[in-house]
């Protein structure tokens, strides 16, 4: 399996090992298989697996040239999830089937790939002989940072440098980030948003005297969000898992079409579940649930992409995201490979704010994608709907998933069964949850708002929660967004 980026006119091809550590291609672009694979398998086989069998045969399929894979996705998705399956399909309401996959140790979806993340990369850098340190430089709006650190946390031959916005996360989010201890590993918050920090960070990685500075120290960067090929792929297991847990439950037959309610800001969870659409899985529509910052939801509904608009902060803040990176992959298959198309469309984004598709490619996008969005009201509305018809809590992110679920049905009359992706745990917005569940209009905060929170639920506290009361905060730094650069140099 090779990779290429989608904006190299030229299509040079790479390996896995590189695309792996590198992350981001040096044009900027993002890493896609030259070939998408085609694999040859027995659906009903592979989906009655155990989740660790189902995450190799992924892997495989993607990084074959990579042995040790079997380890990888043992070590990846072992004792340190709080449940054998994983991530376990969970309360039906109406049809609707709830996917938590926040049973990892920093209670979010994020967890999936970055327990695998490092696997993957230690077996490149073993098998490449790829001396260097690695230097994980990502943006978070909230969870990807707190995975990051955790995954990575003491890996011999790498530091973690983790930006996040200051006001932009939740109280919790913010806990756990500065809550992850050692020696490798930096977190700092900027005064701005994650728009700004992600495209710092691009900025960072594409800076040719920067790239130049760290080979001479023997150093590289590479990434831990979703731009990193080796991060999106796993993510595709969980689309299989859930598949097989529909039809060890009776509710559909193996070859039946489902539907999937992705809540999602830089589009790469709902990225895997296309891909995992690709690979063959049977998928009838991927509904792309956004907060009140619509610019998905928009694209989808008319062709355009118009980032130029007012950045609002809300109570489902991962999903605070005007800049969607991994819909260019999605551009990409669009434009059947056209790497000078997606150059010319990115270059609009960054020096106009927005660009249009074609009828013809719009079309092509409506065919697998619906997509609506949920005001703070109606996320708050949809938590309390839950609890009240199902006694289960769910934290915004996925009560957006959760409410454009509801609008796409009634609109639509789509009658597959949907399953909806619990991104996060409701106790890491405990404070937006209790508000929602119990009309209180001054809940308390952080870890007071988990204790009280847990009164409201059946089910007793998690290990990834408990672990909250015990982790001792380190001194936060904050910066402003032109600083971000100078600060990566200086702490590494």
């Amino acid at each position: 399996m090779k990779f290429r980026s989608t904006r190299d006119v030229t299509a040079q091809a790479t390996d896995a090992l590189a695309a792996i550590i590198q992350g981001l291609a040096v044009d900027g672009g993002l890493f896609v298989p030259v070939a998408f694979p085609h694999p040859n398998y027995d659906l009903a086989t592979l989906i009655q697996q155990p989740y660790q069998l189902i995450a190799q045969q992924v892997f495989g399929w993607f990084f074959n040239e990579l042995s040790g894979l079997e380890v990888a996705a043992t070590k990846a998705y072992g004792s340190q999830w709080d449940t054998p399956s994983i991530t376990p399909l969970t309360k039906q309401i109406a049809g609707n089937y709830y996917l938590e996959l926040f049973h990892g140790p920093t209670l979010a979806f994020k967890d999936v790939a970055l327990q695998a993340l490092p696997q993957l990369m230690r077996l490149a850098k073993e098998q490449g002989r790829n001396p260097n340190e690695t230097i994980i430089l990502t943006a978070t709006s909230g969870d990807t940072g707190t995975a990051a650190l955790r995954g990575f946390k003491n890996i011999l031959g790498t530091q973690v440098v983790v930006f996040y916005p200051q006001d932009g996360i939740s109280p919790i989010q913010k806990l756990q980030m500065l809550g992850q201890t050692g020696a490798n590993l930096h977190v700092v918050g900027i005064t701005g948003n994650f728009d700004q920090a992600q495209t710092r960070v691009k900025q960072i990685f594409n800076n040719p005297q920067i790239r130049q500075q760290l080979a001479q120290q023997k150093q590289q960067f590479s990434s831990a969000n979703s731009m990193n090929i080796g991060r999106l792929i796993p993510q595709i297991t969980y689309y299989f898992s859930a598949y097989g847990q529909l039809v060890r439950q009776g509710v559909i037959k193996v070859g039946e079409k489902i539907n999937f309610s992705v809540p999602t800001g830089n589009f790469g969870d709902i990225l895997a579940g296309y891909y995992a659409k690709k690979l063959g899985l049977p998928i009838h529509k991927l509904i792309c649930a956004s907060n009140v910052n619509h610019v998905l939801t928009d694209f989808f509904q008319t062709g355009t992409y118009d980032r130029q608009r007012k950045f609002q902060v809300t109570n489902a803040p991962s999903m605070d995201i005007l800049v969607s990176s991994n819909l260019e992959r999605l551009l990409f298959d669009a434009y059947r490979q056209d790497a000078e198309v997606i150059n010319k469309l990115m270059q609009q984004l960054q020096s106009q704010g927005t660009y249009q598709v074609t009828p013809q490619v719009h079309k092509w996008l409506q065919a697998t994608f619906a997509a609506g969005y949920a005001t703070p009201n109606q996320v708050q509305a949809e938590i309390r709907r839950v609890y009240e018809q199902a006694n289960y809590l769910i934290d915004p992110h996925t009560a957006v998933g959760s409410f454009v679920t509801q609008q796409y049905q009634a609109q639509t009359n789509d009658q597959h069964p949907c399953v909806i992706l619990a991104t996060a745990s409701p106790y890491k917005f405990p404070e937006t949850v209790l508000t929602a569940i119990n009309s209180q209009t001054n809940p308390p905060s952080g870890l007071a708002a988990i204790e009280t929170l847990a009164k409201f639920d059946t089910k007793p506290l998690t290990t990834g929660v408990k672990e909250l009361f015990v982790d001792q905060p380190q001194s936060q730094l904050t910066i402003a967004p032109p600083e971000m650069t100078t600060t990566v140099l200086d702490l590494i």
